[in-house]
Parts: C-alpha cells; structure tokens; sequence
C-alpha cells in the first residue's frame, strides 16, 4: 500500500438504497484516519436502471477511478461472472458484497457471511443452533447459510419464494458441509415446530419492501429469530417475534462488521470495530 495513498472512492450497487448508512460509516471511519472518502450510492431504481445494467457500471467505475464497491440486493450473486479474483469464502458462497478494483483486477469478497457470525455469536451467544430454518436463498441468504453451517449447526432447511433458489443454495452448501447437514422443504410450518432458530434473509421487512415473510402464528416462545434487515432496525418481524416471546438479533452487528471488513479490503487500514459500531448507533439515533 502506497505511503501517500489516503483517499477513497467508493460506491454501493444496488436498488432503493437511498436510506443506506454504508457511505456514512466509511466516510466517518475514514475520517479518523485522516483520510478523505467519497462514497457515492448508485441505486438503480433511481437511475431507472435494471439489473443488468451492471457490467456496465463496474466498466464506468473503473474508468472514473474508484477503489472498490459494494454490492447489494439484487446483484450479489450476478456480479460473480463480472470479476476477474474472488476469495475463498466468496467462491464457496457464490455471492460479493464488496469488489476491490485495484491494479487492473475487480476482486471480490465476501464480508456478510463473516459479519452474520460475529453478530450472532456476539448477540445470541447460548442459542441453540441443532435445527435451524432459513427464510431465503438470494445473496444475503447465501452468506448467513454459510456462516450458520460453519458455526456448526447439526441441519439447515432453507426456503424461497423460488423453489429452483433453494435448492440451488442447498446443493451449494451441501456440497461444502455434507448432504445430512442441509435440505429443502415445501412446509415451512412443519419445519419451524421442530426448529431451535429462524434466519430471515429476505428483502421482506426493508424500507420499500413492507410485510413478513412469513405468518406470524409461526412464531413461539422458544424459537430465536435473527434478522439481516438492518433498515428499519426494528422490521415487522423482530416486532411480531418479541410479542410472541422470541430471543432476537437484528441487522445492526452484520451491517457494521460488513462495513468493518468492506473497509480493511478497500483501504488496507486496520478499522475501529466499537467506533464503527458506536457510530453506527448514532446513525440510527438520528433517524
């Protein structure tokens, strides 16, 4: 890393991302360190764009000099193909949340998976994780898949609104942890009564996504419920799980150790996780 090098700019991909706090944290962290960084959001509902616009973005990004993106819903699985490098854990996943573009090469990481874990071992750390079920298979889905099976969960059950996505994902995870460690199913009811926990890794409960990805009834007293949904930090979901009695997580741990680890990869600077986190808190605070 360049002695001189104390700038960055970064951008985040993704649709109805207006309400991100990501450029925030990066900036303000980068600030600390004394250096300046500009982060630009490019949401493609805003432009009008879909998502195959994408290759076409990371070209523009290049040429105009950034140092890395991330990715978010609905292109995490769809920029794979687009990059030149991906880590280990990336290429296990199947899903990028953060893109360096650094020397000619676009390398591709994963920090979500990385950042569920830290969340769930820190916010949930005497949950049972024997049985658990999961609530979709995109790219956020992927990340806590694989994380939740590396933790050393006994079986995994994952479920999508697109059948041919679960059984992507479980395929993929299965071939990495052991066929008897994971399974799809078409009864997420019969799934749950018997389950330690529930992961909800679905776009459902986001700011322009109202609603539930599932049927509230669903919900007991001994059932854990950890959401991705950062944005609002208190979705319909966490709301209904507490009235039903349920311990819960919600998105704030993963959103900031993403950011933690997105910021080590574009800047090679060691970040302030509890600064990071304490920010990130205000963030909230102030609406």
């Amino acid at each position: 890393m360049p002695e001189d090098r104390t700038r960055l700019l970064l951008g985040l991909i993704g649709a109805n991302i207006q309400a991100s706090l990501t450029p925030a944290l990066h900036e303000h962290e980068a600030s600390a360190h004394g250096w300046r960084c500009l982060y630009q959001l490019i949401d493609l509902d805003l432009l009008g764009l879909p998502p195959s616009a994408l290759p076409g973005l990371i070209v523009a990004a290049e040429r105009m000099g950034f140092d890395g993106l991330n990715i978010t819903h609905p292109c995490k699985q769809s920029v794979v193909p687009l990059l030149t490098e991906l880590s280990e854990d990336a290429r296990a996943i199947g899903a990028i949340n953060t893109v360096v573009l650094r020397g000619g090469k676009r390398s591709g990481h994963n920090t979500d998976w990385l950042a569920f874990s830290r969340s769930f071992r820190s916010g949930l750390p005497h949950a049972k994780v024997e049985r658990v079920v999961q609530a979709g298979a995109g790219g956020a889905g992927a990340a806590t898949a694989y994380a939740m099976l590396k933790m050393g969960s006994g079986h995994l059950t994952i479920f999508d609104l697109d059948p041919a996505r679960s059984a992507t994902l479980a395929a993929r995870c299965a071939a990495l942890f052991g066929a008897h460690r994971v399974s799809t199913a078409e009864d997420m009811a019969a799934s749950l009564a018997t389950a330690d926990g529930l992961i909800h890794a679905t776009p459902v409960g986001m700011h322009g996504h109202p609603g539930m990805a599932l049927s509230s009834a669903l919900l007991r007293r001994d059932l854990w419920v950890a959401e991705v949904v950062y944005l609002p930090l208190e979705t319909e979901l966490l709301r209904a799980a507490r009235a039903a009695g349920c311990v819960t997580l919600d998105g704030a741990g993963m959103a900031v150790h993403q950011a933690v680890e997105a910021f080590r990869l574009f800047s090679g600077l060691q970040p302030d996780a509890e600064r990071m986190r304490r920010h990130f808190a205000d963030l909230v605070r102030a609406g």
